[in-house]
């Protein structure tokens, strides 16, 4: 279980940066001292045995287990280090700086971790990319220089280069891991001229490329290799996408065997760019996060077969477990930060977690836990470290002022014990778990969902505005238009005939918020602009005729008016429905003594109508969780009565 392997994260936060035990403890390593300035960087070796931090004047190197203090190196504003992949070799980056003599600054070092000796140094101005890449065993190391792959042998550093092959135009390189490394090179599209991904053996890097693949619109690449070094995922983007579809660019995605014998376009099925894409550790299948949102996310295997397709969700990230058990499928940036852990084995999902305003996200190396952190520039308040059971639960938290960085401890896979038939129990949480939870005010009964008018209460939310992944429409790109959904009619008159009154340009039709007739305002329920805007004496004479004619039909008009409120109130019964046929069946009610005034008939459905409708909305408050008081509950245990009286009425008018 988790307890077995010991695990251990470092922190590097504002003044401080310190080493902390995992599962079950979470105390600090005993015998690590933490510098007194701050550090500006933490790195671990790839096997988990060293650990080594920059302080502004200072590089340290500790055996990470019991934290022995292993070489001090005087080195001032290193801000990047790696160690090698056997932890042989370290490496540190300096922003280059002129030297006053006009030598070149040699910024890149590399030193012997067993002596501390300066073993060589390179001009590297670009800190993206900064490091050499080691194959496994350590046996070459390679460079990109200016369109040149140099080859180095670690062992003679001082011999300097061993091998290069020009590339003119190249802009990244990747070494493949595994026994048989093989150097992945993309060279961008440039003057009208197609980019490209080469893949040469290491060993006969002056050989012809095992494979390559041409394509346009790839400005810059990411590349992926599995973990057996023979395939490669490319990922290709553009700085702009000429069709105006996506601010970020037009993204592609390309798949190439190192062995030649295999590459293709990987062909996705929603328009959209590529947000993530990983590789299982079983180097036999990956999955890819893509299109708009919510975007999509779907298992391939080795050939480009679909294995599973995840469905449209607000997710961005994708991360497999070093086990390549589970899957992680998260929603981090711009989205809300839910993270859905999901069984490879069975493809169910085993718990939802809810991590907002992470900014980093890792398995532990024994893929039982998930380490999520709020980091420094990215977010300057909560900062700090939270850790979880891939099942669900909140197990520790640790709060920083600033923290900028956070890492677990390397394990070797082999040491990790296997996972079994299923996902094994969560630990118990740790003590800063039960003190958060009692810090946390609860907080204020909120309505469920967005606001809706009293109007659209009660009532099905149209597909228009539901979002893919909740039954809606699927996005309809725009090419940067502002148009209208389809379906929708932005004139109230039906299509394809004219506008009323000859307005053309300008004219919208929505009863509810006015119109326009020549960009000037009209005003609801007002006659239409050449239709009379100032009546005369005439129009007044007609109106009085036609008042005094609605007075002598006033009682079964207002009768009929009364019944149909039932649509506006929401009470729609059969009791209602019934009373309305049965009072347009009847004879004519004879008005009573105010000639203006309804007929008392009328005048009770309305008033039924009236309690029915402040019912429904006692009920709606109810549903969203707020407090009503002992009259109103009275009041809605009446509804029953108020029916009855309403089809008591619809009786006695069908037998009138």
């Amino acid at each position: 279980m988790a307890s077995q392997i010991s695990q251990q994260y470092a922190f590097r936060a504002q003044k401080s940066l310190g080493l902390v035990n995992g599962t079950p403890d979470y105390d600090l390593v005993p015998g690590f001292t933490g510098p007194d300035v701050p550090a500006r960087t933490f790195h671990y070796s790839a096997d988990g045995r060293l650990f080594a931090y920059a302080l502004p004047t200072v590089v340290r190197i500790y055996q990470a287990e019991g934290a022995q203090l292993l070489q001090e190196l005087p080195l001032p504003n290193v801000i990047e280090l790696r160690f090698s992949p056997r932890g042989t070799y370290l490496s540190t980056w300096e922003r280059p700086v002129k030297l006053e003599d006009g030598t070149q600054h040699k910024n890149l070092r590399i030193f012997s971790v067993s002596t501390g000796e300066e073993l060589t140094a390179f001009t590297q101005k670009s800190q993206e990319g900064w490091d050499v890449q080691y194959t496994i065993s350590e046996s070459h190391a390679i460079r990109l220089v200016s369109g040149e792959i140099q080859v180095y042998r670690p062992a003679e550093w001082s011999k300097g280069i061993v091998e290069k092959l020009k590339v003119e135009g190249a802009t990244a390189v990747t070494l493949s891991p595994g026994l048989n490394p093989s150097v992945a090179v993309f060279v961008a599209e440039k003057k009208g001229a197609p980019a490209s991904i080469k893949i040469y053996g290491l060993l006969s890097l002056n050989s012809a490329p095992t494979c390559q693949k041409s394509f346009f619109k790839a400005d810059r690449a990411q590349i992926k290799w599995n973990t057996l070094g023979t395939q490669v995922l490319l990922l290709t983007q553009t700085e702009v996408d000429n069709s105006n579809k996506s601010y970020y660019g037009e993204t592609g995605m390309y798949l190439l065997s190192a062995a030649g014998n295999f590459d293709c376009r990987i062909t996705l099925d929603k328009e959209g760019p590529i947000h993530d894409f990983a590789w299982s550790p079983n180097s036999k299948e990956f999955g890819v996060v893509y299109g708009y949102m919510p975007a999509k996310t779907m298992i391939f295997d080795q050939r480009v077969r679909t294995l599973h397709d995840f469905g449209a969700a607000p997710v961005n990230t994708i991360s497999f477990n070093p086990q390549g058990r589970l899957i992680l499928l998260a929603g981090f940036g711009n989205l809300a930060g839910k993270i859905d852990v999901i069984d490879r084995r069975t493809l169910r999902k085993v718990c939802t977690i809810d991590a907002p305003n992470t900014s980093h996200c890792e398995w532990s190396p024994d893929g039982r836990f998930i380490l999520t952190a709020t980091l420094s520039p990215r977010l300057r308040v909560d900062n700090g470290v939270k850790i979880w059971h891939c099942s669900g639960p909140l197990l520790h938290i640790q709060t920083a002022d600033e923290l900028y960085q956070v890492a677990w401890r390397p394990t070797p896979v082999e040491a990790v014990p296997p996972f079994g038939q299923h996902v094994p129990p969560a630990p118990a949480p740790s003590e800063s778990v039960r003190n958060y939870a009692a810090l946390q005010k609860p907080a204020p009964a909120k309505p469920a969902g967005a606001y809706r008018p009293p109007g659209a209460r009660g009532l099905a939310t149209p597909a228009i505005f539901k979002r893919e992944d909740e039954g809606g429409a699927p996005r309809l790109p725009t090419n940067g238009a502002s148009t209208p959904p389809r379906g929708y009619n932005r004139s109230p008159h039906p299509p394809g005939a004219a506008p009323p009154n000859g307005q053309q340009n300008g004219y919208y039709g929505h009863g509810q918020n006015g119109s326009r007739d020549g960009g000037r305002r009209q005003v609801p329920g007002a006659a239409p602009r050449g239709q009379g805007a100032s009546p005369g004496p005439e129009a007044d004479r007609k109106g009085a005729a036609r008042k005094r004619k609605g007075k002598k039909e006033g009682g079964q008009e207002a009768l009929e008016v009364a019944v149909d409120s039932r649509q506006v109130s929401g009470t729609s019964t059969p009791a209602v429905q019934e009373l309305a046929v049965a009072v347009d069946a009847a004879s004519p009610v004879t008005p009573g003594p105010d000639t203006g005034a309804l007929d008392p008939v009328a005048k009770k459905v309305r008033n039924l109508n009236k309690k029915l409708k402040a019912i429904e909305e006692l009920k709606e408050k109810s549903k969203r969780g707020e407090r009503l008081e002992a009259t109103q509950l009275r009041k809605i245990d009446g509804e029953a009565d108020i029916r009855k009286e309403l089809a008591a009425l619809g009786a006695a008018a069908a037998s009138g």
